[in-house]
């Protein structure tokens, strides 16, 4: 078993081998999903979800698990549980894995001991999202089977944004120019990448991923109207227009329509903003099974389909 908490935790060879897994589930169709059995995963989401948590229970369903939902408003949190307390209950009562979100940047810290089953980060504040950028990966992999020189413009909320850390820093180690753009007071120099101006990024990017403004996150009320923000850092349809050809749109979700894209662009023909969520449930499921394979299997790399 291994925990998923950080993309850099894990080698490009372990990436690769989620990703080729994942693209396995999506060609096995119904037909090659695992039949029913005993795996107890709960899903212990501290902030609110649709795309990830929905995807992650539709994944464990998909591999025939048993799922546990935990809402943290009918908790024992609300009586002071602390966040160890409760992923040792999930541990007590038989679960064999746990699919963490938590508003705290780094929450898994403190379940590094004492804690013996896999943990799946699913967004940790301001941290990481590692699955999310696996299903990103997939996508782009998906369109331009090579990941190495590639040209990726993440442009927005880059200060407090979990996807453009993950984002930023995988598509980096494989080998993609990395462009960032967004408003100077959520500049986030620790990302690697070039700071450039949003219009620059855009006509030279052959992935445009646009981030959602963490509103839930900012320390302050935002400076600007939403009228404001899409005229200056937004992908307008007059700014879609002037992408490369062959070019894509991307967005973690939810979507703010008018705000950091045109309405319209979320179904045209370059955005992958629906087939990233169809992705997502294919990762999860590969990112599930690669956490709770056996230290024995992880070191031969052997293929769990061929055992179905």
């Amino acid at each position: 078993m291994a925990n998923l908490l950080s993309l850099n935790d894990l080698t490009i060879e372990e990436i690769e081998r989620i990703l080729d897994r994942a693209e396995q589930f999506q060609k096995m169709g119904e037909n090659g999903w695992r039949s029913p059995n005993h795996t107890l995963v709960a899903n212990l989401f501290f902030e609110p979800s649709t795309r990830t948590r929905f995807s992650f229970e539709t994944a464990e369903k998909r591999l025939g698990f048993q799922v546990l939902n935990f809402s943290s408003q009918t908790s024992s949190v609300q009586k002071g549980e602390t966040l160890y307390d409760t992923v040792r209950t999930m541990e007590s009562i038989g679960a064999k894995a746990v699919v963490i979100r938590h508003q705290k940047d780094g929450y898994y810290r403190e379940l590094t001991s004492g804690i013996g089953l896999p943990i799946l980060n699913a967004g940790d504040g301001a941290g990481d999202h590692p699955t999310q950028a696996l299903l990103d990966l997939l996508t782009i992999r998906q369109e331009f089977l090579l990941f190495q020189g590639l040209t990726v413009a993440i442009i927005g909320d880059l200060r407090y944004s979990r996807v453009a850390r993950s984002d930023a820093q995988v598509l980096t180690r494989l080998g993609c120019r990395v462009l960032l753009s967004g408003p100077e007071e959520w500049k986030n120099e620790a990302l690697p990448g070039e700071h450039i101006s949003i219009d620059e990024a855009v006509e030279a990017a052959d992935v445009v991923i646009m981030l959602r403004i963490q509103h839930e996150r900012h320390e302050k009320a935002m400076k600007m109207s939403k009228e404001e923000y899409h005229r200056l850092y937004g992908l307008s349809r007059e700014r879609a227009a002037r992408m490369k050809p062959g070019s894509i749109i991307m967005h973690p979700g939810p979507v703010n329509r008018g705000v950091e894209l045109d309405g319209d662009l979320v179904e045209s023909t370059k955005s992958r903003y629906f087939k990233q969520i169809t992705n997502g449930v294919a990762v999860r499921m590969a990112s599930l099974e690669w956490a709770l394979q056996s230290e024995k299997e992880a070191k031969a790399h052997e293929p769990v389909i061929e055992k179905w």
